[in-house]
């Protein structure tokens, strides 16, 4: 008897919660430094989720071991919906590229859902005797060893982008892990890096500056934020696609309820014109979906990086 009181308490405590969910201040958690990708398109979202919900929203940066610090302070977390990832292709890269994480990317989150893609760029300093990716492979190959890559860090979409372009296009250059995006590209901008393939979005402007050159774009189509890019595939490096993601998470056992209603007003933010025009300027394509729309995407993603990762032999203890 006590058993069955107890679980109707518990049905009624959590129904409780979806109808007064929220109460307090929900916080983001970034889990990179500020500056980059997954900082921007948090940052970006940050006040149309506040005026959905109608509860402050901050963002707050946990950077470190590829996305993995952020990712389980969330796991950690109380499953109430307060806490939330800013969920990134680390969820899919790190299963493979780690030999043992403290959280399981599947198991340990309950998916509000995705709202945007978008793909990275390769970017030279102006230095670099170079303006097409053609003259880029022949120098690397003239020179093997000569070209220093930076990275927001092992594992990261940016530095599986590299690599991949390292292997099909058969040359040698360094990597040099950052501490994430925004330390990579100061490094570029110094010359203590000749190159970088990064997310869009962080790049446009400084593209459009001239601080650094940009080459090549790793999606199948042009972006609209930088349309007179060709694509890797344009140029001769056909099939190469890497696209970067972002979306919402939270503790797995968080009430259904609580999930939809993040999941409602994740898609109603990013309906709003203003949102949209944010994203989509800094090459983003803006997606929705439901929640399971997006594990089912977490487990494709996951499935398709774990042979590039075995084939760039990347594996951190």
């Amino acid at each position: 008897m006590k058993t069955l009181l107890a679980a109707i308490a518990l049905v009624f405590a959590t129904s409780a919660q979806a109808q007064t969910w929220p109460t307090r201040q929900v916080t983001l958690v970034v889990p990179y430094p500020p500056g980059g990708l997954i900082d921007l398109v948090a940052r970006a979202l940050q006040p149309f989720l506040q005026a959905e919900l109608g509860v402050a929203v901050i963002a707050e940066n946990r950077s470190g071991a590829g996305g993995n610090v952020g990712a389980e302070v969330v796991a950690r977390s109380q499953p109430d919906g307060y806490t939330l990832l800013v969920a990134n292709p680390s969820l899919a890269i790190s299963p493979t590229l780690y030999a043992k994480l403290n959280y399981r990317p599947v198991e340990d989150f309950a998916y509000v859902g995705r709202y945007g893609s978008v793909a990275n760029v390769l970017v030279v300093n102006p230095a670099v005797p170079a303006r097409t990716v053609q003259e880029l492979v022949t120098y690397a190959k003239k020179n093997p060893g000569k070209l220093n890559y930076g990275s927001p860090g092992y594992g990261t979409s940016p530095q599986l982008s590299s690599e991949l372009f390292k292997s099909m296009t058969g040359t040698f250059i360094v990597h040099i892990p950052f501490s994430g995006a925004g330390p990579a590209t100061a490094a570029l901008f110094a010359g203590d890096t000749q190159m970088m393939i990064d997310n869009i979005p962080p790049q446009v402007g400084n593209i459009k500056a001239g601080r650094v050159r940009a080459l090549a774009v790793t999606s199948l189509q042009r972006s609209s934020a930088l349309p007179e890019v060709p694509t890797m595939d344009e140029i001769g490096l056909k099939g190469y696609e890497v696209a970067s993601f972002f979306g919402l998470a939270a503790r797995a056992g968080t009430p259904r309820e609580t999930v939809m209603r993040l999941n409602a007003a994740l898609n109603n933010a990013t309906r709003n014109p203003k949102l949209r025009e944010i994203l989509e300027s800094r090459g983003s394509v803006v997606v929705q979906g439901t929640p399971e729309d997006f594990l089912n995407f977490i487990k494709a993603e996951t499935a398709k990086f774990a042979p590039v990762i075995k084939r760039a032999g990347v594996v951190i203890e």
